[in-house]
């Protein structure tokens, strides 16, 4: 026969079982307390970072606002009248504006599938050479760009695919009696705005791969060296592999500045004979922002801007991690 509970038995009363490792509340905040005064140097030297954060980053998205109202300078952001969505209704209503949006997902659609690549190949280009001196000779070359201001790189292009004074187009016309102008014509442009974007930036993005690179285990290597694997082979078995979350990080990073051309490259390369591909967000919010102070139209456009974006990242992480990968 079972023996009788006593009737302060938990299973009579009803009263859960209390849990033996359960700790008393004065402990854990003891605990805590001792936690928080041995982290208190680590937050010292955070809190520069979060006052940065929030002057220079939160703070100004308070400005937002400005999209949802006919902002003026006399009655400042808060006293200017609310305009609703009317500045958002004409984005999508102005035929003008959509060409704005098909340019800039052109253009930064065109970066990332020819430009993306290019970094990976470098970094695993410069991971196979085993002289230290000509490695890092080149890389020198490849990363210099990137420390170059975008008018500089403008007057660099400008000076050798210009039309009557350019270096290629003098050879050209030594060579076949004619000059082609690859300014100022639309296809071309687009290429010399690519292959100048690649040119500036590749050996700089090619840091994080050769950093990655680095974390693979070089017994692989040798293990499929002795059965008998290829370069070709122990790169696309082994070497991209490794490196494969590196890569997904780094492209749906890419995915959410899709909606971002950079202001400076088109700005300094684009002229009126491209305009119907080289005007995009940033040069449009910059001459109705600036130039024609329609603040409340390019708030507007930025922040349409980085709502696609946010949406972009999430869609693009939410594929990464179908595949087991993914930056959260």
């Amino acid at each position: 026969m079972n023996k009788m509970l006593p009737p302060s038995s938990p299973a009579i009363t009803g009263q859960p079982k209390a849990s033996a490792k359960a700790k008393p509340n004065w402990l854990v905040r003891k605990y805590g307390k001792r936690v928080l005064k041995q982290n208190i140097p680590l937050y010292m030297m955070f809190l520069p970072i979060m006052i940065f954060f929030l002057v220079f980053k939160y703070y100004p998205m308070t400005g937002l606002v400005i999209a949802f109202k006919k902002y003026s300078f006399i009655k400042g952001i808060w006293g200017s009248p609310w305009a609703g969505l009317s500045s958002f209704k004409l984005i999508f209503s102005n035929d003008q504006m959509i060409d704005i949006i098909w340019n800039t997902l052109l253009l930064s659609g065109l970066s990332i599938v020819i430009g993306f690549p290019v970094p990976i190949i470098l970094a695993l280009l410069l991971n196979e050479v085993r002289k230290m001196a000509f490695k890092r000779m080149v890389q020198t070359f490849v990363y210099l760009p990137h420390f170059l201001n975008w008018v500089i790189v403008g007057g660099i292009v400008i000076t050798m695919f210009s039309q009557n004074t350019g270096t290629i187009n003098h050879v050209i016309d030594r060579l076949f009696g004619t000059t082609i102008p690859f300014l100022y014509k639309e296809s071309t442009w687009i290429g010399i705005y690519i292959g100048s974007g690649i040119w500036k930036d590749a050996g700089w993005g090619a840091i994080i791969y050769l950093a990655a690179l680095t974390s693979i285990d070089q017994s692989l290597y040798e293990a499929a060296s002795i059965d008998g694997a290829n370069k070709w082979q122990q790169m696309l078995r082994i070497t991209l592999p490794g490196i494969l979350p590196t890569i997904i990080i780094m492209l749906i990073l890419k995915i959410g500045h899709l909606m971002e051309v950079g202001f400076d490259q088109v700005y300094v390369l684009q002229n009126d004979a491209v305009s119907q591909v080289s005007e995009v967000i940033s040069t449009f919010m910059y001459k109705i922002g600036v130039q024609q102070a329609n603040f409340s139209l390019a708030t507007a456009m930025g922040l349409f801007e980085s709502l696609v974006g946010l949406v972009l990242v999430v869609l693009a992480n939410r594929i990464a991690r179908q595949f087991g990968q993914g930056l959260w």
